[in-house]
């Protein structure tokens, strides 16, 4: 992406995240005559310490190099975070960007064989969360976490997925905010630009949450799936980077009842093929 085009992202950042911190949160009285929600753009300036006219410049793209205390102070008056402060100061920095076919995404042999070895849900995700790897307590699982299946496709477009997960709101507003981090940079990435794309045509709640531009490092956790089969499992979750992949690890509390039905599971899907596919390296 060019200086232009990043400085534009960094205006529509600033405008999307005013618009989500209310005034009562800042100190300002609501009022009643408020056209737009959030902060108008001259709180936001005075707030921040810096002229209403700057400010305008920055959310249209006039002014491509706000010092670093300007954004610490945009940061502190937007209520940003650490992840989403890192994510204004890198769109506030321009830096040339070599375009270059991305190579083809490949599982090491050494996570085949681990994935084989592992007897909880794992699987093998790529940058675009396509699943290119996954064992056989994965599929039990979900059918859906085949090699070949989109995670974020599947989350925002698949009815069964959206009944498995417990907090499907929550599901999707941290994926969607870890896919803006990972894929909403670089336009020049035709995988990405068509993802996007084709899930803002298909998804109302994937355009809305898109336009809040969230990030997010959608990383560990716990999570509270209901599988049809063996009922609620209460799961801690794992994402694990090797090279250019990430290695997700679903696994329960030991000894727990979330346990015994995955060795359920386990046991009745015993008899299938190892499903643990993908291109080798």
């Amino acid at each position: 992406m060019d200086a232009a085009a990043r400085t534009n992202a960094l205006g529509e950042y600033l405008q999307a995240r005013r618009g989500l911190v209310s005034p009562e949160h800042v100190g300002l009285p609501a009022g009643t005559r408020r056209r737009v929600p959030g902060l108008r753009r001259e709180e936001v300036a005075l707030l921040a310490g810096i002229s209403a006219d700057y400010y305008l410049r920055l959310e249209r793209g006039r002014d491509s190099n706000p010092s670093l205390q300007v954004l610490e102070a945009l940061a502190r008056v937007l209520q940003l975070d650490d992840v989403e402060t890192a994510w204004l100061w890198d769109l506030a920095t321009p830096r040339p960007r070599v375009r270059r076919a991305r190579p083809v995404e490949r599982v090491p042999a050494r996570l085949q064989h681990l994935l084989a070895a592992l007897d909880v849900p794992a699987f093998v995700e790529g940058r675009y969360f396509d699943v290119l790897a996954s064992n056989k307590a994965a599929v039990s699982l979900s059918p859906r976490l085949v090699p070949g299946e989109n995670r974020l496709r599947s989350l925002l477009l698949d009815p069964a997925e959206r009944g498995f997960h417990r907090d499907w709101e929550g599901a999707v507003a941290s994926f969607v905010g870890a896919a803006r981090k990972t894929l909403g940079h670089d336009e020049s990435d035709p995988r990405a630009v068509e993802l996007v794309g084709e899930l803002s045509l298909a998804s109302a709640r994937f355009r809305t949450l898109w336009a809040r531009h969230d990030v997010r490092a959608l990383d560990g956790g716990s999570v509270t799936v209901d599988h049809p089969r063996v009922g609620p499992l209460d799961l801690h979750r794992e994402k694990l980077p090797v090279g250019e992949v990430i290695l997700v690890i679903y696994y329960p509390d030991e000894h727990s009842d979330s346990a015994d039905k995955l060795h359920l599971l386990s046991t009745w899907d015993a008899s299938a093929p190892n499903l643990a596919l993908g291109p080798r390296t």
